[in-house]
């Protein structure tokens, strides 16, 4: 993973609060609207593996702007090519985890952290996630690079996720920033730190480590 100039999480803390207050105005005439991103695509799909693995995987994920589901279709794909029967779900529907071999759980970055969708899915299913193998991958666009401090801002990620799921593996891909599937204050903040549009998903890299990742 090469190193990026990415605004650090500190300044993009900063400048997001700083936007969010001299916004307040602004969005309190839009209204809800305002927090609102354009809807997008919510893969839910079940794909059949053409070998004999008779396990069945779930990959789920939680999404603001679309490019963590079209990570999720890719690993779910590739984890179908292998033999495995796949569920394909988004978090926010709440999937019934009865039957699964293995979980890859997926979330983008706001704020620093996991969306709370997928937080809190991980605190309902706990014990039933961590009776099978679960993988987890994270998107996100800062702390991108192989420096310490990249490093440990992307460790931090999953501050609130790695006490309750200790045994899972972890990955971190870098995401996709357009502005035209982020909401009115989400665009706001991300032109207020410098973001730029940018699709810099490593499609190889996704495919070739749901073609290694262990479930099973």
């Amino acid at each position: 993973m090469t190193t990026t100039n990415s605004p650090s999480r500190r300044r993009f803390l900063k400048a997001a609060g700083l936007t969010i207050a001299g916004a307040t105005l602004t969005c309190a005439g839009l209204g809800v609207a305002a927090t609102r991103p354009p809807a997008v695509e919510l893969p839910d799909r079940t794909l059949e593996g053409e070998q004999a693995v008779n396990n069945r995987i779930l990959v789920t994920y939680a999404t603001r702007a679309g490019s963590t589901a079209e990570i999720a279709t890719a690993i779910a794909e590739t984890l179908a090519a292998r033999g495995y029967s796949i569920d394909l779900k988004p978090v926010n529907e709440k999937p019934d985890l009865s039957g699964y071999a293995a979980v890859v759980l997926g979330s983008a970055i706001r704020m620093g952290r996991w969306l709370p969708e997928a937080v809190d899915f991980v605190k309902a299913h706990r014990d039933s996630l961590n009776a099978v193998p679960v993988a987890l991958f994270t998107v996100h666009m800062l702390n991108t690079g192989d420096d310490e401090s990249s490093r440990t801002g992307r460790l931090a990620y999953l501050n609130d996720i790695r006490p309750l799921l200790p045994g899972a593996g972890e990955v971190y891909f870098t995401g996709a920033m357009d502005f035209k599937r982020l909401s009115f204050l989400d665009r706001l903040i991300a032109k207020m730190v410098g973001a730029i549009e940018e699709d810099r998903r490593d499609w190889g890299a996704i495919k070739q480590w749901a073609r290694t990742v262990e479930v099973g």
